[in-house]
């Protein structure tokens, strides 16, 4: 049974697109009804104006030297666009391998970062599914492929397996997280049902980049001897690294430290000093 494949194509943020139209390269899959992620297409777009547009899209079969580029035009209307590929540019064929033109529908969903929407073709009867792509770095080529570049394929199906958004809008959540402290009873170590959601939002921050770490430091207050409060402040940072590991980030991504009494930020003189000393502080690293 041959295999048949084609392109596809990517747009910005629903605001970009408002304010400056389509515009760029874009990466993603293609996944044909009834096929498995493991098996869906590689495909580049670059859209080069706005509104009725004419672009080019780049098709490669995973794994072999084929390719096609193509020209494609269409429509961009807020955040959804219409397109068509017609003319091939340039292609290199390979044994089971039919390249078909589409007609597509695509939205941008802005809390994913993904372009995604249907396909269908005119050309190869039965040939239809779901595209899904993000902003891409890399610029669409019309040279043979090379294997090595196709390396953030099984990145990019591993992120669509676990839910992750797309890098873009990673790197904004990543970017834009904001740090607080947590705090703990008095000579306690134990967790308060009341941080457990920012300490999940925090640890899938981190598993979703993976060169991501993330610092944990222990304190105290100044009651008892310094010997036990830096005992206190390892358990209180042994702790997150508990909660952490439970939710599924590895060991390795999660450093510590503990300070015990030695940095406080409030008064040790009074109760309100000493419940903000009694804390666990946070950093990306």
């Amino acid at each position: 049974m041959k295999l048949f494949w084609t392109g596809c194509f990517l747009l910005v943020a629903c605001m970009t697109v408002a304010q400056s139209g389509v515009k760029g390269t874009w990466q993603g899959l293609l996944i044909r009804d009834g096929q498995k992620i493991d098996q869906a297409t590689i495909i580049y777009f670059d859209f080069t104006t706005s509104g009725d547009f004419i672009g080019k899209s780049r098709e490669e079969v995973p794994g072999k030297d084929a390719f096609a580029v193509r020209k494609l035009k269409g429509k961009a209307e807020g955040s959804s666009v219409q397109l068509k590929q017609f003319v091939v540019e340039k292609k290199k064929d390979a044994s089971g391998v039919k390249w078909c033109a589409i007609d597509a529908t695509l939205t941008y969903i802005d809390s994913t970062g993904y372009l995604e929407g249907k396909f269908s073709s005119s050309e190869c009867r039965g040939y239809s599914g779901k595209i899904i792509c993000y902003r891409s770095a890399m610029p669409l080529t019309t040279e043979p492929t090379v294997k090595e570049v196709q390396s953030w394929r099984p990145i990019f199906v591993d992120d669509l397996k676990k839910g992750r958004k797309a890098p873009e809008i990673r790197e904004l959540e990543r970017k834009n997280f904001k740090f607080e402290p947590i705090y703990f009873d008095v000579d306690k170590a134990e967790i308060k049902d009341e941080y457990r959601a920012f300490l999940e939002s925090m640890a899938k921050v981190v598993s979703s980049h993976s060169d991501l770490r993330v610092k944990v430091t222990g304190h105290t207050d100044s009651d008892g001897s310094d010997a036990y409060n830096m005992d206190l402040s390892r358990r209180r940072a042994e702790a997150i690294i508990a909660f952490f590991t439970a939710l599924g980030l590895a060991r390795d991504r999660i450093e510590i430290s503990f300070e015990g009494e030695t940095h406080p930020v409030g008064d040790n003189k009074t109760d309100e000093g000493k419940q903000l000393n009694r804390r666990v502080d946070f950093a990306f690293i």
